[in-house]
């Protein structure tokens, strides 16, 4: 769920004016859009980097949203797009119960060639002025916590806090399936009861979605899978709303429609050791080798969201579902990795298979309150000032 910005400076008050900001025309700008996109990627070459394919969509990651909008920044008499930027809202809880309106900034871009030119914060100042109007009462952004350009834009410029990092773990699919645990049950749970389930174990978390049935439905959405141990499966009945005792549950987010990623940069010999192992494994696959993925070309990734454990059997229940969503990609011809975000306290955060070198400790959270909302309106104090209600952090897959 990273966001990779480019800083840039006003360093030239009149080149400011000839830039124009306006909403994204699809007719009108894609081709535009994904010249400059393509652009950004070309000068940020010459090294190892992983390369997003929005399948002829700019758009797609705000797409899911009720209230999204896109921006481009056009320059000079010739109206050449120069920037954009993405953004939407949603309604999440705060913690305890309360809902407050949320605008996500992401995909901020300007070209190589327009840069400290003053467009990153027009782009910028745009989008917020949007998110207010549309009664946005926070506003947040997330990078990697090592990406100083990134952090000091929205930090020194527009008033940013350091707020939450949560944790992405990362797991390849491999070329051999996992084994899942003895005596454990999983099975698909149908939307409604997910939806019930979430809205109980997520009720005091930060970022939990009013719409999560929206998500739930929506067609990217592979489904909502619970582990059990077999022997207390018969002593479960759902229709009581009673938890069972020990239980995983977690839903699978394809993005398969949605974009596509590739590696590129990577020198000959470690390509060849890297497929070399992907070879191996799919020829001796009792060997379990840990075999890199193949993601020298397009893959999509699956993404686990609302991943919760409750009991003594919980951390196994919970490797047994990631171990079944690993196996749904690995018969999925195309997915490269299995994907989960979830905050630094989380139980979860230590039994959720990955690797670390494809993973990120810290992704940094940077949040907004806009000056012109009142805490009252917001639900009570300010929720950039408050602690956090729960270890539980829920990630909207509609963000990454």
């Amino acid at each position: 769920m990273s966001l990779k910005i480019v800083a840039v400076n006003s360093a030239a008050a009149g080149d400011e004016k000839s830039v124009v900001v306006r909403e994204y025309d699809e007719e009108k700008d894609k081709a535009g859009v994904e010249e400059m996109e393509r652009l950004c990627e070309i000068g940020e070459g010459g090294k190892l980097s992983l390369v997003a394919d929005l399948l002829g969509d700019p758009i797609c990651r705000v797409r899911h949203f009720p209230s999204h909008i896109m921006l481009v920044a056009e320059y000079g008499e010739e109206r050449e797009i120069v920037g954009v930027i993405r953004g939407c809202i949603k309604t999440v809880t705060r913690g305890h119960s309360v809902y407050v309106n949320l605008a996500y900034i992401l995909g901020l871009r300007v070209a190589p060639s327009h840069r400290r030119l003053g467009i990153g914060k027009k782009l910028v100042h745009k989008l917020e002025e949007w998110c207010k109007q549309n009664g946005a009462e926070y506003a947040y952004m997330a990078t990697d916590c090592t990406n100083e350009a990134s952090i000091n834009l929205f930090t020194r410029k527009f008033d940013y806090t350091k707020f939450r990092t949560p944790t992405m773990l990362v797991q390849p699919v491999h070329a051999h399936y996992k084994p899942l645990g003895s005596g454990i049950a999983i099975f698909r749970l149908n939307p409604k009861l997910a939806e019930t389930l979430y809205r109980r174990v997520f009720a005091n978390s930060e970022f939990f979605p009013k719409d999560i049935d929206k998500i739930l439905c929506n067609k990217l959405s592979l489904g909502t899978f619970m582990a059990l141990p077999k022997k207390s499966l018969p002593k479960w009945d759902p229709k009581t709303g009673i938890l069972p005792p020990s239980f995983a549950i977690t839903s699978v987010w394809s993005t398969k429609q949605l974009f596509r990623l590739q590696v590129k940069g990577m020198s000959t010999l470690k390509h060849a050791c890297c497929m070399a192992s992907r070879v191996l494994d799919a020829w001796m696959p009792w060997l379990m080798l840990p075999s890199f993925p193949d993601v020298f070309r397009s893959f999509w990734v699956y993404f686990l969201y609302g991943l919760h454990m409750e009991g003594k059997n919980g951390p196994r229940l919970m490797k047994s579902l990631c171990d079944f969503a690993h196996n749904m990609g690995r018969d999925d011809d195309g997915c490269g990795a299995v994907v989960a975000e979830v905050g630094q306290r989380d139980p979860v955060r230590e039994v959720i298979p990955h690797w670390s070198k494809f993973s990120m400790s810290e992704d940094l959270w940077c949040m907004k309150k806009f000056n012109d909302v009142s805490d009252e309106k917001c639900g009570s104090s300010d929720w950039l000032k408050s602690r956090p209600s729960s270890p539980l952090i829920f990630v909207d897959p509609r963000d990454i």
